[in-house]
């Protein structure tokens, strides 16, 4: 059983930066041909939106959403079996309750919930003045 513990969220002021931390245990390695892990947010009143996610084999192939890109970046340390989503220049919009979610389904790009099967509990990001 795959499981994720996400970690960093905090109060930030704009323009500010976080690394949000995401443990993964429950697979033999965190490379893997077989796995992609993803960073999701929900924001209040707003539905879940997929924001990066990252494939676990050794290309390690990146996606972005349009509305993060230049400002978050999504990496991993196999060692740690942990994976991060660095997010600089904060926005307000950027409150939200963030997830990290694994999937083994081969579809994981754009990252979308349904084809996730196993997440975090969240941590939350406010950002304010």
């Amino acid at each position: 059983q795959v499981q994720l513990v996400e970690s960093g969220g905090g109060l930030v002021q704009p323009g500010g930066s976080l690394r949000l931390s995401c443990a993964v245990s429950g697979l033999r390695s965190l490379r893997s041909d077989d796995y992609a892990i993803g960073w999701f947010r929900q924001a209040p009143g707003k539905e879940r939106e997929g924001v990066s996610c990252m494939s676990m084999n050794e290309g390690s192939t990146t996606y972005y959403t349009d509305s993060v890109k230049g400002r978050f970046i999504i990496s991993r340390d196999n060692a740690k079996n942990t994976v991060y989503l660095q997010i600089h220049s904060l926005e307000l919009e950027d409150t939200a309750v963030y997830y990290c979610a694994a999937t083994s389904s081969g579809r994981w790009a754009p990252p979308a919930s349904i084809d996730y099967a196993y997440w975090g509990q969240g941590t939350q990001v406010t950002v304010s003045s």
